[in-house]
Parts: structure tokens; C-alpha cells; sequence
């Protein structure tokens, strides 16, 4: 018996699947071994270019199931083929915010009465310690909460995976706001720049997420991205890139309180960064609190080489 359950694959949905780093996750999945489905919505309508990425994981070996949030049946129909369902949901103001749609996934597993484990969409600062959030940004941590709650209240077996900055979002710019790329004379540090924070690069958060979706060492528990070599100060970014360049930037150190003012004034989704970057580079809600070593992704799956942020930057000399 051993032996054959550990040759049996692992079914998987992903919901979200042609999204920023759901698409990341089908790939994690396939290259994993998983016998992998992605949910096709209708809703997908005339955007080509999701259409054609779904097309393209159908080449890889995905699966496509059709399904709508906004008809229950076919979302508990679609999770009823498979063990797990990891959700890639948008979370964040800028794109959309489509967090408490979830909620209608949870319905549909807890009919199904089948999945052995969901992964909510989380990947970003651990909700329950984001309690203090300012607003408009809370409302993100306030509804993966409601998401969460929703889960362990229906019984769902889970597992939640936070607690890294994306690299294209917060490396690559040495985290600067407003634009994705490194700056060429000067650079803003947010107070002195000496509060550790933690960079991932999205395909190696995918690769985790793979790994742990049917892991028994990390059922209903939350997992951490923390690896090592990346937990680093925003100074400590800057001065790679420095040394990749060859030339030293001229830095503006911005104090807490100018960092927030007039943010009333901005738009909601830039208000919304600026709270996530202020718990961030500020109060340090990466790396304030111990993460022990079988709830830390790269101390349990050792075989991912994750990529470190002088190589990531490499990319953009």
C-alpha cells in the first residue's frame, strides 16, 4: 500500500491559474508531478492573451475544467475532480482585488466533501499579525481573515503560505515606488534602510507552494518564505546592486512620519501601497517575529535552489 500511494499523483486545481503568480504555480505544479487542472471561467471572455496561456498549459499537460464563481454547481463539480485547490486570486489594489470571491470556493469544497487541503490565496504578510494595518490597506489582511476563518469554521483542511516580498515588485526597483525597474542616481530609503526584510522570486515562491500542497509536515499549518540569504535591509539590496553596477547612488533617507504624510490625499490603491510598504520598510512585519525551521519553506524543501537577489538583479545590468 506504501508503496503505490506514493506513486499516485496528486490532483490539483489551481483557480487563478492565468494570473500573475498563479501561472507560476500550473508550471511549479506540472514540473512537480502533480496531475494538474485549471479552472477556466467564463468570465475570461476576450482577454486573448489568458485565453492563449491557458492553451499553452493545456500543451503542458494541464487540464482545463470550466467553472464560474457565479454558478455554485460547476465550482463544486470542478473541485470534485481533484485532492487540493490552491487559489492565486488577486490581492492587491492596483489590479483586482478579488478577495472574498474565495469565500464562494470554500462553499463549493465544503459540499464537495473531497479536498484534503486548500491554499488560500495568501503569499504576502501573514494576515492575523496585520491586525494594526492602516487603512485602506487593512482591508487585504482584514479579508484574507474572513477567508481564513471561513476555512478552519467549514473544517477544510489547509495551508497558508506567507511572508515574502515579490522580487519583480520590491528587488528589482531596490523598492521603489511607482516603478519596477533600478533607479540610476538616486534612491529613496525609507528611515535608515537597517530593517530586515525578506525578497523572493515568484517562480521559487511557486516551487514551495508545489511542494507543500501535499506535504503532511505542513497540513493546517502556516509556512513561511523566509530563506536566509534573502532576508535583507533595503540598504543591504542597494549596496548589491551598487557592486553589480559599479556605481554608488545617491540616497535620500525618508523619515516615517513624511513617508506617511498627505497619504489621505493619494488614490486608494496608492494608499494602499504606501501602508504595505510602511509595515514593511518601516516596522519590519517580515521579520519582527521567530519562524522555526519546520515552518520555514527553504529549511523544508532544502532541494530548491532559490535564486539570491545579486543574481536576480543580474538580470537587469
Amino acid at each position: 500500500m506504501g508503496e503505490s500511494k506514493r506513486t499516485e499523483k496528486t490532483r490539483v486545481l489551481v483557480v487563478g491559474a492565468s494570473g500573475y503568480i498563479g501561472k507560476r504555480i500550473v508550471r511549479a505544479c506540472l514540473a512537480e508531478g502533480h496531475e494538474t487542472y485549471v479552472l477556466q471561467r467564463p468570465e475570461i471572455g476576450l482577454d486573448v492573451e489568458k485565453v492563449q496561456l491557458l492553451l499553452s498549459f493545456k500543451k503542458l499537460g494541464a487540464r482545463v475544467v470550466e467553472g464560474s464563481f457565479s454558478d455554485h454547481q460547476s465550482l463544486v463539480s470542478a473541485v470534485k475532480l481533484v485532492d487540493v485547490v490552491v487559489s492565486a486570486m488577486s490581492g492587491v489594489h492596483f489590479r483586482s482585488h478579488n478577495i472574498l470571491v474565495q469565500l464562494k470556493l470554500v462553499e463549493a469544497i465544503k459540499e464537495a466533501g473531497n479536498v484534503k487541503r486548500f491554499l488560500p490565496s495568501e503569499f504576502g504578510m501573514d494576515p492575523p499579525r496585520m491586525g494594526h494595518a492602516l487603512p485602506p490597506g487593512r482591508e487585504t489582511f482584514d479579508q484574507k481573515m474572513e477567508v481564513r476563518q471561513a476555512i478552519e469554521a467549514a473544517g477544510i483542511p489547509y495551508t497558508y503560505i506567507v511572508g515574502a516580498c515579490f522580487a519583480a515588485y520590491f528587488a528589482g526597483n531596490l523598492s521603489q515606488m511607482v516603478t519596477l525597474l533600478p533607479p540610476k542616481e538616486k534612491v529613496n530609503i525609507y528611515g535608515d534602510g537597517n530593517v530586515k526584510v525578506v525578497f523572493a522570486d515568484e517562480d521559487d515562491i511557486a516551487k514551495y507552494t508545489a511542494k507543500t500542497l501535499n506535504d503532511p509536515r505542513t497540513l493546517n499549518k502556516t509556512v513561511n518564505i523566509r530563506p536566509p540569504d534573502n532576508v535583507l535591509t533595503q540598504i543591504e539590496l542597494v549596496q548589491i546592486w551598487e557592486k553589480l553596477t559599479g556605481k554608488e547612488l545617491e540616497k535620500t533617507n525618508i523619515a516615517a512620519k513624511d513617508f506617511l504624510a498627505n497619504i489621505e490625499q493619494m488614490e486608494i490603491p496608492h494608499q494602499a501601497g504606501i501602508g504595505h510598504f510602511y509595515h514593511i520598510f518601516y516596522e519590519g512585519c517580515l521579520t519582527d517575529h521567530e519562524v522555526g525551521e519546520d515552518e520555514e519553506a527553504s529549511s523544508l524543501y532544502p532541494d530548491v535552489k532559490y535564486k539570491r537577489m545579486d543574481d536576480y538583479l543580474r538580470m537587469f545590468l
